[in-house]
């Protein structure tokens, strides 16, 4: 018989199962949680996408043409329905707005890398400078420790 299962088998197929369902519960557990680092409040902020930017302008016309709406849910899927039946060139302003703004932010954030890495470099510098001196200090405390040992035996 091909499709019937002898007692056997369901045996080993439950106890496959029992140790997939054991593991499964470890493996989630295993990988570490790395705690988060904190963001820059610094940092230039990503640009609006074309459609972000489409949506500052209908907002202000969809709250215009109905006032009584407090819903954000219901603005956003009339924007959405309205981008949607756009054509390339309906949108094409809203395009060129959002790639100004896109070059705009390429050149913030390239500043911001170069202050951050100048600051990185003179922070390293510091931290080679301190750990220069405090080795330097520890061998200094040794000596001396040495020296005022032996003084104390040649006054004895």
């Amino acid at each position: 018989m091909k499709g019937a299962k002898s007692k056997s088998d369901s045996k080993k197929s439950d106890s496959r199962l029992a140790v997939k369902k054991r593991e499964a519960p470890a493996q989630k557990k295993a990988p570490a949680k790395k705690a988060k680092e904190a963001k820059d409040p610094n940092k230039p902020k990503r640009p609006a996408s074309a459609f972000f930017v489409f949506m500052e302008d209908f907002r202000k016309q969809y709250k215009e043409k109905h006032p009584n709406n407090k819903s954000v849910s219901v603005v956003g899927k009339a924007g959405g329905d309205k981008w949607k039946s756009m054509s390339d060139a309906e949108k094409a302003p809203f395009i060129a707005k959002a790639e100004k703004r896109k070059s705009e932010y390429d050149k913030t954030l390239q500043a911001y890398n170069k202050k951050l890495a100048e600051k990185k470099d003179v922070e390293e510098e510091d931290e080679a400078e301190e750990s220069d001196k405090s080795k330097s200090e520890v061998h200094d405390d040794e000596d001396d420790d040495d020296d005022s040992g032996e003084d104390d035996d040649e006054d004895e």
